[in-house]
Parts: C-alpha cells; sequence; structure tokens
C-alpha cells in the first residue's frame, strides 16, 4: 500500500522548492515517512496536500517537507 512508510523509497530534498516537487508526487517531513502526503498543487512555495492517512486536505510552506518518495517505476 502507498501509504505504508516501509515500503516507500525516500529521497533526501536538501531545500524543497517547486523545481524539486511536482504534482502527485508523495511528500513528507520526516524520514522514512508518517504523516504521508500527496501533492495536489504547488504555487508561490505552498503546497496542497491530501493527507494519505485520514484523507484531510492542507496546505503548508513546501519549505517544511525534506522528503520526496521515488518513483516506482525508475527501472
Amino acid at each position: 500500500m502507498a501509504g505504508e512508510a516501509g515500503e516507500i523509497e525516500w529521497v533526501y530534498l536538501d531545500r524543497a522548492d517547486e523545481s524539486e516537487v511536482h504534482q502527485g508526487e508523495l511528500i513528507s517531513a520526516e524520514a522514512g515517512g508518517f504523516p504521508i502526503y500527496r501533492v495536489i498543487s504547488l504555487s508561490n512555495g505552498r503546497a496542497w496536500l491530501k493527507d494519505l492517512r485520514d484523507g484531510s486536505d492542507r496546505v503548508c510552506p513546501l519549505c517544511e517537507f525534506h522528503w520526496k518518495a521515488l518513483p516506482a517505476n525508475r527501472g
């Protein structure tokens, strides 16, 4: 399941910004996940997010996130 942090490989974002994170990707503030968010939209340094744990929506400064899930199909 995509929401289980143990099954996701994470890459460290030295400085999360709109060029490093894209719509549809999974991000987290903590190493190893939880909470894990799906990026819905990005604008002006903020991310509109869907919490995969409880389904709630949030808007947060993108700089608060330091981890991004690697694509599952990266070969």
